[in-house]
């Protein structure tokens, strides 16, 4: 008798966290999670894998059919409008801040905490009809550069292609300043991984990290090019005359 193949994704669970998701969340968060998560994870992508390809996709189908709602046979009950979904950046994810919401025909300025992350929902106490709480799925959109996937960010650094080649020093400007890292020559897969540089620790959610995806260019600045620019920035003459 054949044994049968272990399924691709074992649970709802281990789909939820494929996609960088808590858990079960509104279709436009669950969407853009998806396409985060599988253009991360195809094989063309710096980093990327046709394993995680396949098993993002497997989660997707999986939660959508463990999430379809069943047909109704009798008359369907019009559903209350759904919370309008809190769409912030990963500096508002990173640093907290305050975001803007449309909601019942009011304009509400919202305290966002630092830590979020997409699929969760914020509560905003007493704004619904007869003083009712109001939960807000989370979106993080990419912006500034970054990207978000889970508690983990997301960037491209354009690399000379002789630093690629003969490995050496690099500066990268990031969201918490600049960092320097060291490439191997002939290095691959071409993503770097800084440490504590994700989303902040937040409740059961663990401290993340910042990946870079390098990408060889011809029009990078070399070191030496990179190295003025920063001197220039540094000794200018409103430092000077300080």
């Amino acid at each position: 008798m054949r044994a049968r193949s272990q399924p691709e994704v074992a649970s709802i669970a281990e789909a939820h966290a494929l996609l960088g998701l808590t858990g079960p969340t509104a279709e436009p968060v669950l969407t853009a999670a998806f396409r985060a998560a599988v253009k991360a994870a195809h094989p063309s992508a710096p980093g990327g894998d046709a394993d995680r390809f396949r098993r993002v996709i497997a989660a997707w189908r999986l939660i959508q059919s463990h999430e379809a709602r069943p047909l109704a046979l009798a008359a369907p009950i019009a559903p209350p409008p759904s919370p309008p979904v809190l769409a912030i950046g990963p500096i508002e994810a990173l640093n907290g801040g305050h975001v803007a919401v449309r909601l019942a025909g009011r304009t509400l300025n919202i305290h966002v905490p630092k830590g979020l992350r997409s699929g969760e929902h914020l509560r905003l106490r007493g704004a619904g009809g007869g003083g009712a709480d109001v939960y807000l799925p989370v979106l993080i959109r990419g912006a500034e550069g970054l990207s978000v996937l889970g508690d983990d960010l997301y960037m491209d650094c354009p690399v000379p292609n002789r630093l690629m080649e003969d490995g050496g020093r690099l500066e990268i400007d990031t969201h918490a300043g600049a960092r320097s890292a060291w490439i191997t020559a002939g290095q691959a897969p071409l993503r770097l991984r800084l440490k504590g540089l994700g989303l902040p620790a937040r409740g059961g959610r663990p401290q993340g990290h910042l990946f870079i995806n390098l990408q060889p260019s011809d029009d990078a600045p070399s070191a030496a090019e990179d190295l003025l620019v920063r001197f220039t920035r540094v000794w200018t003459p409103d430092r000077l005359a300080a």
